[in-house]
């Protein structure tokens, strides 16, 4: 047998690779352009925020709930075939894959505009517009991604060392805009910014959002909160899993959401929204943009340096996600046996971190090309979606698909308030799976913009692969009951 995964990671490690996961674009750019995204949202982005936690929340204690009992690495992967059904769980954390390598690609490339924003604040006139050209975009993007390839595979020390003080630093530096923007009111917006310019507030005399329109935005900024998830992923490199991975997860969901509420609040609090949903219709818009007018330039720089910090450090634990994924399919015998090599020396799965680095490159790219980011964004929402629903899903069939691994949990150990729970978010989640994919499908796009289409596309892609290796696993005898009714190797 060859060298295997280390368990090196501890309960901040853990807790820092979630929060880093979840605290990047989605934060600083969603909750702004979903004005856009989301016509007629107007003010009631912030109920829909808070409303986007109980999904987030719901979820958060299946995985929790399962990782106490199955910690492994690839956890969604793992949970989904030992507790509900192999095929599901390939196909569905297939598209998790495929979706979370596009999503690594849209930090990369969005990343660079930030970069730009900080050399025009600072007078860096050269920079700034060397910054627009679109080949320096590129191959800076590439870059940063591939860095962050270069520190996973060099191993969890290096990571570890890493994302937790950018999980630090992102918290500190975010409150500078939280603090910057409940100091400043809509009338000091309206002096600083719009009367300079022979301006006012815009009026919008439209209604109010519908239920419909007040779901479809909670759905969309669900997506804030996707990254917990990279937790249960790390779980076959954690130090006491069966205490350290729910309680990270607990953590993460519990002082992101916190976070999110007070950022986004912060930045409404000085911006009307009528401004903001004026200006989404015709130009990407930030948090740093929206608050940089009303600040010294100084403190420009430093809110837009906290928005590069916060995409920068969501590549590593992004990368660590993926790269578990398809190291646990490799090891199961569904995907090629080379995926699954573990380097000599630092311990990590770095095939798999490679070809997940090649398929996160054809996302910038795409990016590069389409010169759009947000379908990306849809496709992520949608895959997770169905993830965080089928989490739910074995929740309630584990007991009886296999009620050896259901005595290991030790999260909601009580059956009853477990099942609730899991019911409770198969009913929530399935609503917001269904908004989403209505108002996807009800866009006026070609198909091939649609992220429903391309999700099955996906979907389609990962029952050939799924069906291609389990044909030549039974080829060779391998009795497949029995492989996924137990974990795999520690």
């Amino acid at each position: 047998m060859g060298p295997r995964l280390r368990r090196e990671l501890g309960l901040l490690g853990l807790t820092a690779t979630g929060v880093c996961a979840m605290v990047g674009a989605g934060i600083n750019i969603i909750p702004f352009m979903i004005q856009r995204n989301v016509p007629g949202i107007h003010d009631s982005v912030l109920p829909a925020f808070a409303f986007a936690t109980v999904p987030a929340v719901l979820a958060g204690l299946a995985y929790a709930t399962l990782a106490s009992a199955m910690p492994r690495a690839g956890g969604t992967y793992v949970y989904a075939s030992r507790g509900l059904h192999p095929y599901l769980g390939f196909v569905a954390s297939f598209s998790q894959w495929f979706a979370l390598c596009m999503a690594i690609g849209v930090v990369s490339y969005v990343l660079v505009p930030f970069l730009r924003d900080i050399a025009v604040t600072a007078g860096w006139t050269g920079t700034a517009a060397a910054l627009e050209r679109g080949p320096v975009r590129l191959a800076i993007s590439l870059g940063v991604l591939w860095a962050a390839v270069a520190v996973n595979v060099r191993g969890l020390t290096l990571y570890e060392r890493l994302v937790v003080p950018l999980m630090f630093l992102t918290f500190l530096l975010g409150g500078v805009v939280i603090v910057a923007g409940f100091s400043f009111d809509h009338g000091d917006f309206v002096q600083a910014v719009l009367a300079p310019a022979g301006l006012e507030v815009p009026v919008i005399d439209s209604p109010g959002p519908g239920l419909g329109t007040w779901l479809s935005a909670s759905a969309l900024l669900f997506a804030s909160f996707i990254g917990f998830d990279s937790i249960a992923q790390a779980g076959g490199e954690a130090r006491n899993p069966g205490r350290n991975l729910p309680l990270a997860i607990a953590i993460a969901v519990g002082s992101v959401a916190v976070f999110y509420m007070l950022f986004a609040a912060a930045v409404y609090h000085a911006v009307p929204w009528q401004y903001i949903a004026s200006e989404a219709q015709r130009r990407d818009l930030t948090a740093p943009g929206l608050l940089g007018p009303l600040l010294p330039p100084f403190w420009t720089v430093v809110i837009v340096s906290a928005a590069a910090v916060a995409l920068i450090k969501d590549l590593p634990p992004m990368l660590l996600s993926v790269s578990r994924l398809m190291f646990a399919w490799a090891e199961d015998g569904i995907f090629p046996a080379a995926v699954a090599a573990v380097h000599p020396a630092y311990r990590t799965p770095h095939v798999a971190v490679l070809l997940s680095g090649g398929m996160a490159s054809l996302g910038i790219l795409g990016c590069h090309l389409a010169g759009d980011f947000f379908l990306g964004i849809d496709i992520l929402v949608f895959a997770m979606l169905v993830n965080f629903l089928l989490m739910a899903v074995t929740v309630l069939t584990l007991p009886s698909r296999n009620p050896d691994i259901d005595r290991a949990v030790t999260v909601l150990p009580a059956k009853g308030p477990r099942m609730a729970m899991a019911a409770a978010g198969v009913v929530v989640l399935a609503v917001f799976l269904g908004v989403h994919a209505w108002k996807d499908l009800s866009a006026p796009v070609a198909w091939y913009f649609r992220s429903t289409w391309l999700w099955v596309i996906v979907m389609a892609i990962g029952s050939v692969i799924y069906g291609r290796e389990t044909h030549a696993l039974r080829r060779r005898g391998v009795d497949l009951r029995a492989r996924f009714s137990t974990l795999p190797l520690d």
